[in-house]
């Protein structure tokens, strides 16, 4: 049976959701990030890290950014293929709610990458699909800061190259971006696919909540080895020094072809916002 949805259903949600994403922290990243104080032996790492506990607070109580970088708008959408979108144009909502939500806060799109003109309300937002079954949307949110973003890297390897060289792509890929990211990080890897779909296996990876594991035993295995991988590099909080550089790693893989290992990294930084709802 068909339900119908409004788009302006869908345009509130976006806006509420981007609106309480820029000072609301996720419960799951500040609980890992509160547990993850007793394991940092660095004095300067722990004192990080009850700055970032401490400016979350304060921004959820005043409701104003927990970073001055409130990125760009990515929106994931899971439609059910029951679901029938009504009163307009559903991907002018979601701008319609990327407009509304940042009306108060810094804008930070460029309409064209060589001419650098701000488009002045941080449109366009960009927006995933997924078509599932049922007759729900599940919408997430996800601001995007680019100090994480322009850490990102994605390389096309041979098979041969195995899980040793996942493992040395990734951990040089936080070696490399260092204090740029703002760890602790969230690290998002992409696995399989082809050029285009790993870099969103990446992204989509980001999504997941802290503390769950992927439910593929080897790929939970992988999540894990790198995660004390990274935290072994020393790098620390904000880059300063000690054990905590990141507080989790997630993997979401796809099929590839013979030829082909490809690998993305996507990194999410100390202020990892996103929010989600169904509708």
């Amino acid at each position: 049976m068909i339900r119908e949805i409004p788009v302006t259903r869908i345009q509130t949600a976006v806006e509420t959701l981007l609106t309480e994403a820029a000072y609301r922290l996720p419960a799951d990243y500040l609980a890992a990030l509160e547990a993850s104080a007793p394991a940092e032996p660095s004095p300067v790492g722990r004192q990080v890290i009850d700055l970032l506990l401490e400016n979350s607070a304060y921004a959820q109580a005043e409701q104003i950014p927990t970073c001055q970088d409130t990125g760009m708008a990515m929106l994931f959408l899971e439609v059910g293929q029951d679901v029938h979108f009504t009163g307009g144009d559903v991907n002018a909502a979601i701008q319609d709610g990327v407009r509304a939500a940042y009306a108060g806060l810094r804008k930070s799109v460029v309409g064209d990458p060589i001419q650098r003109i701000n488009t002045g309300d941080n449109t366009p937002g960009l927006i995933h699909y997924e078509i599932v079954p049922g007759d729900r949307v599940t919408l997430t949110a996800l601001q995007k800061g680019f100090g994480a973003e322009l850490m990102s890297r994605l390389q096309m390897f041979p098979p041969s190259v195995g899980v040793e060289g996942v493992v040395r792509f990734v951990v040089e890929t936080i070696e490399l971006a260092g204090p740029n990211a703002c760890p602790p990080v969230i690290v998002g890897v992409g696995l399989g696919g082809s050029f285009d779909t790993v870099a969103h296996l990446a992204k989509k990876a980001l999504l997941r909540p802290i503390g769950s594991t992927h439910p593929t035993p080897h790929l939970a295995a992988l999540e894990a080895d790198l995660l004390a991988a990274i935290n072994r590099t020393g790098i620390g909080p904000q880059g300063l020094g000690g054990r905590v550089t990141a507080l989790a790693v997630h993997i979401e893989a796809g099929a590839t072809h013979i030829g082909a290992l490809p690998v993305a990294v996507n990194l999410n930084c100390s202020a990892p916002r996103r929010a989600s709802i169904e509708i």
